[in-house]
C-alpha cells in the first residue's frame, strides 16, 4: 500500500536582510558551524528528493565534485555535507541541460516545473525539498504547492554587497511557525506552514 503523498519543503539560507549570498563572502557567509553541518548531514539521510534549477545544478554539482576530491580545501564537515549530495536523488528542471547528466542520481525534467512538481506530489512519498533555485521556489510557493517553508537565518547584514534578494516578486504569504532552533549559538532555523494570501478575505483570516 502506498504511503502518504509527498510533502514539498522549500529550504533556503538567508542573511538577516534577505539575501541568499553576498559578493566577497564565502559560502554560508563563513558561519557554517559544526552543529549546522551535522544537521545538514542528518537531513541528507532522510527520504528526500532534491529539486533544483539548471544554475543551481551547475554550481552545486561542481562544488560536490570538488569536495569529494583529495586536497579540496574543504573541512571534513563541509566535505561530508557537499560530497553526500552525490548519493541523494535529485531532479533538475531545465530546457538547456542535456542528458546524460554528470552528477550521479540526477534526473532531468523538461517542461513546466510547477506542473511536474504537482504530479510528483501526487505520485511520490517522503519529502521533496528545494536546493537554492530562487525562481523555482517562488513559482512553487505562488502556485500553493509548498507544505513547509524553512529558513536558516545567518547573523549577517549584507546591505552593501548582498545579491540574490530572496523575497522579490513573492506574493503576500501568511506563515505559521511550527519549529525553531539555534545552531552553534548564532544561526536560527525557522520552519513555517505557508499560506498564500490572494485577497482581503485571506488577509482577515491570517490575523485570527
Amino acid at each position: 500500500m502506498m504511503g502518504s503523498p509527498a510533502q514539498l519543503m522549500i529550504d533556503l539560507i538567508i542573511s538577516l536582510d534577505g539575501y541568499a549570498s553576498g559578493e566577497g563572502w564565502p559560502g554560508w557567509w563563513g558561519l557554517e558551524g559544526p552543529e549546522y553541518l551535522a544537521w545538514l548531514e542528518e537531513e541528507g539521510k532522510k527520504d528526500l528528493t532534491t529539486l533544483m534549477g539548471a544554475n543551481t545544478y551547475r554550481v552545486m554539482s561542481s562544488l560536490s565534485r570538488q569536495a569529494s576530491a583529495e586536497g579540496s580545501g574543504f573541512s571534513d564537515e563541509e566535505g561530508a555535507s557537499l560530497g553526500g549530495l552525490e548519493d541523494m536523488p535529485k531532479i533538475v528542471f531545465s530546457s538547456t541541460l542535456t542528458e546524460p547528466l554528470a552528477w550521479p542520481n540526477t534526473k532531468l525534467v523538461r517542461g513546466d516545473a510547477v506542473e511536474a512538481v504537482r504530479k510528483l506530489k501526487e505520485t511520490r512519498t517522503g519529502t521533496l525539498g528545494t536546493l537554492g533555485s530562487l525562481r523555482l521556489c517562488r513559482s512553487l510557493l505562488t502556485a500553493g504547492l509548498v507544505d513547509r517553508y524553512r529558513l536558516v537565518i545567518f547573523p549577517v547584514i549584507t546591505g552593501r554587497t548582498g545579491s540574490e534578494r530572496i523575497f522579490d516578486g513573492y506574493p503576500d504569504v501568511a506563515l505559521d511557525l511550527v519549529e525553531s532552533r539555534t545552531f552553534d549559538g548564532r544561526s536560527q532555523l525557522l520552519e513555517y506552514v505557508p499560506r498564500v494570501i490572494r485577497g482581503p478575505e485571506d488577509m482577515q483570516r491570517s490575523g485570527r
